[in-house]
């Protein structure tokens, strides 16, 4: 995993979900692809999922059961998991959760 990321625009205006649980910035890649960079606080969210996402963590902690599963992933800094487009994931954030989400 990357470090930073070169070459890219940041949009200035701040995506903030779930009264501020989740808050992240989107960033821009000439090729047109995007990633957003953020936070999540301690909570348990569901997100939905229009394109394939890959969240890796940066730091952190976090359980993730994906729509359709019953049982819950532990994830920490370093590892990432996937979630199919058209669909949705709960996390539990067990701690601050510092991330990278990849679309497409």
């Amino acid at each position: 995993m990357s470090s930073q990321f070169d070459g890219v625009s940041v949009v200035k205006r701040a995506n903030v979900y779930f009264d501020g649980k989740c808050v992240s910035h989107t960033v821009l890649f000439p090729d047109g692809s995007r990633k957003t960079v953020g936070v999540i606080l301690p909570s348990t969210l569901t997100f939905n999922t229009g394109a394939p996402e890959v969240v890796e963590i940066n730091a952190g902690r976090c359980r993730v059961r994906l729509k359709g599963e019953s049982g819950w992933k532990e994830y920490a800094a370093g590892q990432r998991f996937s979630a199919p487009g058209d669909s949705a994931f709960d996390i539990e954030t067990l701690e601050l959760l510092d991330y990278v989400c990849h679309f497409g």
